[in-house]
């Protein structure tokens, strides 16, 4: 083969691997890593696990939530790239007080899944503190050091965290930001639950959503700043951070508390965040319109991998609430409208999903998420720029080994 040949072979096949990795770098940014879904089933008429999986897939979701331990859904996780948090059941926290009922639940619960299930998360309790049951706030620390216990015991301790999702109201104070501070009764507990979240290098999780706070009063509270929409925010006087929506305002309150407490430093994640596309009439703001901007907005900031004005360079994972509507759940009519889904599998609303819908099958249709249609313009911007940038360098390389 002569000189120029094999220049024109050796150019052919830089390209044929340029254009590869390329396709490969634009399919990887359809995942958004540090978005991940709450998969409840308080309903009686949900698709099965199978399903399911195939709809996360669809999605491009790589985390999941349930709250129990549901042998079924663990089972068909296997061997998924699915990253999954299970939970320890409110009731339970008692009963794994004792070491051995702990180390018996881990071997059973957990042990025989993993590592086929990529369990990475055990939730003990859910929103324990404010549950109203004092006794469950008492076996909750002992629970969750007897869990971590088995956990070493069984050789996982090293893959999966211990944590328990707590709800907004652990805070007597949330606003502004730096002013966040836990309730003074629950002071002392508090004090132990972060000594063991720190010991294990576990994330405080949170269950916050701005919802509530429209709700209870929407002559105050802005729209836009709860929905993440272009508005004017509010600046910290103490901090002078800016926010430009509540969620990230309420996390950082969060962050402020613990500080207070005496463990700065801790990473918090949100357990759950979400909007309800339906409520009571007293309910207001719960409409598909709110509900699909809401949790669209969260999708776009996720693509950027934002951390908040306080932790600007730390990634803030978020898991939505809730992959479907749970028509078996008590409360408000909102309690049942969460989901982006139905239990059909058409889309509750378009939050940026492509999707064929079903009307009466079970079976859920193909979607995926178009981050690239939906993304704001910077991320587009960023995205371009780097594809010309390479395109640029490419040309000038293959310059080169012409001459």
């Amino acid at each position: 083969m002569d000189a120029p040949l094999r220049s024109r072979t050796s150019l052919l096949q830089i390209l044929a691997t340029f254009f590869l990795l390329i396709s490969l770098g634009l399919n990887n940014i359809r995942e958004v890593e540090s978005l991940g879904i709450n998969y409840g089933q308080v309903a009686n008429n949900l698709p099965p696990p199978d399903k399911v999986l195939q709809l996360l897939h669809a999605l491009k979701i790589t985390k999941a939530r349930i709250y129990d331990t549901n042998p079924q859904v663990l089972t068909t996780f296997a061997n998924s790239n699915i990253e999954l948090i299970v939970t320890v059941e409110n009731q339970m926290l008692a009963t794994l007080g004792d070491q051995q009922q702990a180390l018996q639940w881990v071997t059973s619960h957990i042990r025989p899944y993993f590592p086929a299930t990529n369990i990475t998360g055990i939730a003990v309790g859910n929103e324990i503190f404010t549950d109203g049951d004092t006794s469950l706030m008492t076996d909750l620390v002992p629970a969750m050091v007897n869990i971590h216990a088995a956990l070493v015991k069984t050789g996982l301790s090293q893959f999966i965290q211990v944590s328990s999702p707590n709800s907004l109201a652990v805070l007597a104070n949330s606003y502004p930001p730096s002013a966040g501070n836990f309730r003074s009764d629950l002071n002392g507990i508090m004090q132990q639950f972060l000594q063991f979240l720190t010991t294990t290098r576990s994330p405080f999780w949170i269950n916050a959503y701005p919802y509530f706070a429209y709700k209870d009063n929407p002559n105050k509270i802005s729209l836009d700043y709860v929905l993440f929409n272009s508005n004017q925010g509010m600046v910290d006087p103490y901090t002078k951070l800016h926010y430009d929506n509540m969620l990230y305002a309420q996390v950082d309150a969060v962050i402020f508390a613990i500080a207070r407490m005496g463990f700065n430093g801790l990473e918090v994640k949100i357990s759950e965040t979400g909007w309800p596309s339906k409520g009571d009439i007293n309910e207001i703001g719960a409409t598909p319109q709110n509900a699909a901007i809401y949790n669209r907005n969260i999708l776009r900031r996720q693509l950027l991998n934002e951390g908040t004005p306080l932790r600007p360079n730390v990634r803030l994972d978020i898991y939505v609430f809730a992959l479907f509507n749970e028509d078996m759940k008590p409360g408000p009519i909102s309690e049942r409208n969460y989901g982006l889904f139905q239990p059909d599998g058409t889309m509750a609303y378009n939050v940026g999903l492509l999707s064929t819908t079903t009307s009466s099958t079970t079976e859920p249709s193909p979607a995926s998420i178009s981050l690239a249609s939906s993304a704001p313009p910077m991320v587009k911007r960023v995205g371009y720029q780097s594809l010309a940038n390479w395109m640029m360098m490419f040309a000038y390389f293959c310059c080169l080994l012409m001459r």
